[in-house]
């Protein structure tokens, strides 16, 4: 059966790439054992590749209040509202392996309400889901809510932008029509080792 194409929009080959942009790819394929797609959707915009992955490891990949696992709870739960199937599929990937617990991706896509995480991961979340869908109703009760479970203002930014940059990533992966690879199905369900 033929695999349909990965985006709407044409893929480079990884030979006709800059240099730097083959080189993170390679890293990736490195490091994975596969090269993810939305990596060859976005080289299509090499400029914008380099921005949009900034952008990430910016918010994605620094030490802060919130844990990287934490991190990957936003991009989930806010790309299900978002019905973004690419980054619930290959965050939720990333989300199993860093909470190192292969229900809470699927728990938090699908009600996050009932997932088995704290009432403070909840409570990021709520805040989160503001930001995605009403962000022009958040208020200094939010900051409060956020406080009493801890977060500082630091944590509030970050949760705040990795929900409205993901948002970003949720419409470019709709509009190429973005297919998830299919590595990203079973990353982090089962032990490495297992059959």
């Amino acid at each position: 059966m033929t695999q349909p194409p990965i985006s709407r929009f044409s893929v480079p080959s990884l030979k006709s790439l800059p240099e730097d942009i083959r080189t993170r790819i390679l890293a990736v394929q490195e490091k994975t054992g596969f090269i993810p797609n939305v990596f060859l959707a976005l080289a299509h915009r090499p400029d914008e590749f380099r921005a949009f992955f900034a952008m990430n490891d910016a918010l994605m990949e620094k030490d802060s209040g919130l844990t990287k696992a934490e991190r990957e709870m936003i991009v989930v739960a806010t790309s299900a509202a978002n019905q973004c199937h690419y980054c619930v599929i290959a965050h939720g990937a990333v989300l199993r392996i860093r909470a190192k617990n292969p229900l809470i991706a699927d728990q938090v896509a699908i009600n996050y309400r009932a997932a088995d995480i704290t009432p403070r991961q909840r409570a990021m979340i709520d805040f989160a889901l503001k930001v995605c869908r009403e962000a022009h109703t958040v208020d200094d009760a939010d900051f409060e809510t956020l406080a009493g479970h801890g977060f500082s203002q630091d944590d509030i930014w970050d949760i705040a932008a990795v929900a409205a940059f993901f948002g970003l990533s949720n419409r470019l992966a709709h509009v190429a029509a973005m297919r998830a690879n299919e590595e990203f199905y079973v990353m982090g369900r089962l032990p490495r080792n297992a059959d």
